[in-house]
């Protein structure tokens, strides 16, 4: 078979060297690769492995042959899916590869937050060392409340490091979790976004992003929260109104904010509408790579070849994911 995996920028050798160990041509595709060069390519392919690029109407319907989208990695937003299943092509991801992974990198982010850990890092570097003033004083997490937006598994992996490890008060929003299933990850569930993101101290954002949740945190919901307030985003840069956000950043109206992910990715200094963030200490800057670990990637490429060899001995492709989009595909050759 003809196998395209675009974004090569990511490297995943046990993927490659298996698909052409097994015979299988293997064809590489840069992230920037245009519209017009993968319609072109992917005339003629079976499987499309991809994890940025976005993939539309139009490249779905140059493709005669392609049986599978594998998505190498979580979000699906880039994928034309209704366009693939109207011609027959199953689409699938890798939910569960990094659950832990992606919650303990937005922890990370909000604890070197709390602490004024990037602030204090330059200070050293600037002056060799850094006194006991007001600018490098941090926060406790213990007893502090932690908001969480979209409770789902890495959503809980987060509210098991905040409430267990750290004795805080963890709450979530998620109109599609109930009260009870929340109670037994130790989150309590508000109906309301804003009424608790005025309860939060720190606010961690894990839904998947569609047209319901795209600037979910928008400017009202921003101008609620506490000046010590802490948000960090490892889930989709557009679940955030990115101006209104350096905005309240800008005028100090919360405390900081910690980003993995951007609407416009990747960022740059010259000309991206967010590139003043880099200049800020109450901002960490993250490359989209909190799921970026040896194990996470060693358990994302074992399922990636998993998917493939279900496409590829024609049968039913496993579908993991919670996603409405993905579990529509019940007409499809799927399996759950």
């Amino acid at each position: 078979m003809k196998i395209i995996r675009t974004d090569m920028e990511l490297e995943t050798p046990l993927i490659d060297q298996t698909l052409s160990a097994l015979g299988h041509e293997l064809v590489l595709l840069p992230d920037n690769v245009t519209e017009d060069k993968l319609c072109e390519a992917i005339t003629d392919c079976d499987i499309l492995l991809m994890c940025y690029t976005p993939i539309t109407k139009r490249i779905i319907n140059s493709a005669k042959k392609l049986k599978g989208i594998v998505k190498y990695g979580v979000g699906i937003d880039a994928i034309d899916i209704p366009a693939a299943n109207a011609q027959g092509v199953v689409v699938v991801n890798i939910p569960e590869y990094a659950e832990e992974t992606v919650a303990e990198g937005a922890f990370a982010m909000l604890m070197a937050l709390a602490k004024k850990l990037p602030a204090i890092q330059n200070e050293m570097r600037r002056d060799g060392w850094a006194w006991p003033n007001s600018d490098w004083l941090g926060l406790d997490l213990a007893e502090k409340t932690m908001g969480i937006v979209g409770c789902g598994k890495i959503g809980k992996s987060m509210a098991r490091m905040a409430g267990k490890g750290f004795r805080m008060r963890v709450v979530g929003y998620d109109p599609y979790k109930g009260k009870e299933e929340l109670d037994s990850h130790g989150i309590e569930k508000f109906d309301d976004l804003k009424s608790m993101l005025k309860a939060c101290d720190f606010i961690s954002l894990h839904t998947v992003l569609n047209e319901e949740t795209k600037h979910l945190i928008g400017r009202e919901e921003l101008s609620v929260l506490r000046e010590t307030a802490i948000i960090v985003n490892s889930a989709r840069g557009a679940l955030i109104d990115e101006l209104a956000l350096l905005e309240a950043l800008e005028s100090n109206h919360i405390m900081g904010a910690g980003l993995d992910v951007f609407s416009l990715e990747p960022l740059n200094r010259a000309s991206h509408p967010l590139r003043k963030l880099y200049q800020m200490e109450n901002v960490i800057l993250f490359p989209h790579l909190t799921f970026y670990t040896k194990e996470a990637m060693g358990r994302l490429e074992e399922e990636v070849l998993e998917r493939c060899l279900e496409i590829i001995e024609n049968r039913p492709v496993t579908i993991k994911s919670s996603d409405q989009r993905l579990q529509n595909q019940d007409r499809l050759h799927t399996s759950y």
